[in-house]
């Protein structure tokens, strides 16, 4: 009976506990421009479910990525760190995961909220994108994977959508990545002959070993050559639930629904909590892929159309949670990965987003355009509704946050670079605990914001920014992305100095004879970067050209490769 009474008190306590710890619903779009949104300012798009949750929740106005690209901000955001910490932000121009195959992704050995949350007995899952990697070393071994970090239940996309999905026009993975492949095949089968001659006549002493070995890696790179044209829909267009391929390739026409289908389900298992739902939309990410339903409807074309279908999406699972009657038990979080993405054109016509006032756009390290974002949190009775935050946040301080709330503990051997919210959104504090964000394009350090809390002014120093094509455009149209280093970039010294909450555009730059604390600020800014970079350690790039190079040997397949195809999700209807 002792026993038995013990094993009542600890199931009542760890109930108890769980009771009083809220749900967490996190929602984030892709490549949402922060003017897309009618509570920021839209008055053509139609986002009425976003426009709510801001009426009855805090809508940050200073909301900041951590990068402006996909994979570093989600490293980021689930991290709480800044990318250069875990080995996600880019030394070269693929500042993206590219393969489903490649090696490269967010490593075992980062605790991301869903391992902290799972810890405190939450039910985690993540539905829609990852773009954080899959395998490591072998088929299979799923080391970057969902389940891998926290998560109990994954439902999505491993990679990112690209156009190759759809078809073949307006390819994404680079041409320039395509020609790099070629060279290197080339060079490599070069050597190799260079190298058997000299082997079989004797000039050279060296092992048959190491010219395997040279051939092997020459292989590797013409496969990843050759898979650029017209098998990117086959090895990157793929979806799982947790580690089985449901769809390979992915059938488009029914992702959305399948996602949302997925995400109201999940909400109606684990209605009893506490639980963890983060719904990374394939939205609004090109191609665009809209249902009938939503195609031709809105002002603004294809782009439009696929942003009041996210936002209907949106509606649909705040719908879910308040049938379950879970919303005053819910927090409820809203956001986009990075800003919209101004070079997304078709024959002139855009398919990207708009970043309101704020210059520059997606893939631009410092500009405000590429990294601040919506960001929308709700929890009725316990938050002030319909308040708006002018404060600098972060997306890095969603993860310290919900720490908190469920009752976990940060890692301790690490930098977070995030902070609580709960202070701020309590009306505790009146600042923001950011003094100072970096603001990284790959690795290389673009932009400092400096937040003078006993002044209120908010500074902004570009060390580097991106020359844009053609000039004055605003954008870097004829490569398709800004860079972030090289002959495509301009380093100013000294720095380009802006004061923000004077001029938020960042359309008039500083200088001595304009500002009088020009020298003090820039000063005091370096000192902060100095400081920042002491807190730096060499970890591995996740990013490097090996590590994002397809290797067939780690390629998801569902059926033995290289027929790698299926219809699961057909099969269950």
């Amino acid at each position: 009976r002792s026993w038995l009474a013990t094993l009542l008190v600890s199931c009542l306590k760890a109930y108890t506990s769980n009771a009083s710890k809220p749900n967490i619903l996190l929602m984030m779009a892709d490549d949402l421009g922060l003017g897309d949104v009618g509570c920021y300012g839209n008055h053509t798009l139609r986002t009425p479910n976003i426009d709510q949750l801001a009426k009855d929740g805090m809508k940050f106005t200073q909301h900041i990525a951590a990068a402006s690209l996909c994979t570093p901000s989600r490293a980021a955001f689930l991290t709480g760190r800044y990318p250069i910490r875990s080995g996600m932000a880019s030394p070269t121009s693929q500042r993206v995961i590219l393969w489903n195959g490649g090696s490269g992704g967010l490593p075992p050995n980062e605790t991301t909220f869903a391992r902290i949350l799972q810890q405190q007995g939450y039910t985690t899952a993540l539905i829609g994108k990852w773009h954080q990697g899959v395998n490591c070393e072998f088929h299979g071994d799923h080391c970057h994977h969902p389940l891998n970090h926290g998560f109990d239940y994954f439902y999505g996309m491993p990679a990112t959508l690209v156009n190759e999905c759809q078809g073949t026009e307006n390819p994404q993975i680079s041409p320039s990545l395509k020609a790099k492949y070629w060279l290197y095949s080339k060079t490599i089968a070069l050597a190799v002959l260079t190298l058997v001659i000299g082997k079989l006549s004797n000039l050279l002493s060296v092992k048959w070993k190491a010219i395997i070995c040279f051939a092997l890696c020459g292989f590797v790179f013409f496969i990843s050559w050759y898979s650029c044209y017209g098998f990117v829909k086959y090895w990157n267009c793929i979806l799982m639930r947790n580690y089985d391929i449901t769809e390979q390739p992915m059938k488009l026409e029914r992702t959305a629904s399948n996602v949302l289908k997925e995400a109201v389900s999940f909400i109606k298992r684990n209605k009893h909590g506490p639980f963890l739902l983060f719904v990374s939309f394939l939205h609004v990410h090109t191609p665009l892929v809209t249902t009938e339903r939503f195609l031709g409807k809105s002002r603004h074309g294809l782009y439009g159309d696929n942003v009041e279908e996210m936002d209907w999406m949106v509606g649909r699972i705040l719908d879910a949670v308040d049938k379950e009657g879970l919303t005053n038990n819910t927090f409820t979080y809203f956001t986009s990965d990075h800003g919209g993405s101004l070079e997304a054109q078709n024959h002139n016509v855009q398919l990207g987003g708009w970043n309101g006032i704020y210059k520059g756009g997606k893939g631009m390290g410092g500009w405000e355009g590429g990294i601040r974002v919506p960001g929308i949190i709700r929890w009725p009775g316990v938050l002030t509704a319909d308040t708006v935050i002018d404060e600098p946040t972060s997306l890095m301080d969603i993860y310290p946050t919900v720490a908190h709330l469920a009752g976990g503990i940060m890692p301790q051997d690490r930098v977070v670079d995030g902070r609580n919210l709960m202070p701020l959104l309590q009306g505790t504090v009146q600042h923001s605990e950011h003094e100072f964000m970096f603001h990284y394009c790959g690795v290389y350090l673009h932009a400092v914001r400096w937040h003078q809390k006993d002044s209120g002014a908010l500074w902004k120093a570009h060390f580097t920014t991106p020359i844009f094509q053609p000039e004055g455009a605003g954008a870097c149209y004829r490569s398709g992305m800004c860079h972030c280093f090289g002959e495509d970039v301009t380093h100013h010294d000294p720095p380009l100095l802006f004061d923000l909450s004077r001029d938020p555009s960042e359309s008039k730059p500083l200088s001595p004879s304009t500002e009088p604390l020009f020298d003090t600020v820039i000063s005091r800014i370096e000192r902060a970067v100095e400081e920042h970079r002491q807190t730096l350690t060499p970890v591995p790039q996740q990013l490097s050209g090996y590590n994002n190079v397809w290797k067939p040997w780690l390629q998801p397949c569902c059926g033995t490769f290289p027929f790698c195809w299926c219809d699961k999700e057909g099969d269950s209807d």
